[in-house]
């Protein structure tokens, strides 16, 4: 069952398009790995996904029972965002502002969610600890705990391992693939690595001077996925 269906999508600014037209879906459940040069668009895309701009053309059309507010989103950081002086557990229970309509509180279901993303997340420890004083592996299990107060069902996520040492970064991949097979969490991804791509997605959007949708399978023998491997040197998955 599609969750999410882009339909002659052109996504842009001031109606201007940089990207399309787009025709792909994302089902429930499924793993989607967004790659691709740097300025195609990418991030204009996962924006545009999110509802926070309009397409330039074309649809986004979504199933009766999902909208964009059960999308739990981990955005690239600023150097401002790095330095934010609030403690873990204020950040975290952040995600859950949307379901608190006009309270100025934090209910207690929505309190035992936080608790339960930072378990999960394995940050319940760091609490109290102030945000800006924890390593950059540490920050991004904050922020994907916060996206998980958001929502159980689909989590939009822009480069989540950027800046972090090759450990870190495996152990964000893990995580995030424990979250989509485990629990069936939704996951579309902007990632640089192609390998890590190939590895954990179910598929493959490429954008660039080609646009290319489908499984890694069929991407490894796509214009682009040969031409990865050949610059790279590397094995097909």
């Amino acid at each position: 069952m599609a969750l999410l269906t882009c339909q002659d999508l052109s996504v842009g600014y001031d109606g201007k398009a940089v990207l399309g037209p787009l025709n792909f879906s994302v089902n429930a459940g499924e793993y989607l790995s967004i790659v691709g040069e740097n300025g195609a668009g990418k991030s204009t895309l996962m924006k545009t996904l999110l509802g926070l701009q309009p397409p330039v053309a074309g649809k986004i059309l979504t199933d009766e029972e999902f909208s964009h507010r059960e999308i739990g989103y981990l955005p690239q950081q600023t150097a401002v965002q790095k330095d934010f002086p609030a403690s873990v557990r204020e950040i975290v229970l952040s995600g859950c502002q949307g379901r608190c309509g006009f309270r100025p509180f934090y209910n207690a279901e929505e309190i035992a969610r936080a608790v339960g993303a930072m378990e999960e997340m394995q940050i319940d420890d760091l609490a109290s600890r102030c945000y800006r004083e924890l390593s950059g592996g540490q920050q991004q299990r904050v922020l994907l705990a916060r996206a998980l107060c958001a929502t159980r069902k689909m989590l939009l996520l822009d480069e989540p391992t950027s800046g972090l040492d090759p450990k870190v970064t495996e152990e964000m991949y893990t995580l995030i693939e424990r979250l989509n097979k485990k629990d069936g969490i939704t996951v579309i991804m902007i990632s640089h690595d192609i390998r890590a791509a190939l590895r954990y997605a179910d598929r493959i959007l490429h954008i660039g001077k080609r646009v290319f949708y489908g499984t890694p399978e069929d991407y490894l023998k796509s214009p682009d996925g040969k031409l990865f491997f050949a610059v790279e040197g590397g094995e097909e998955r």
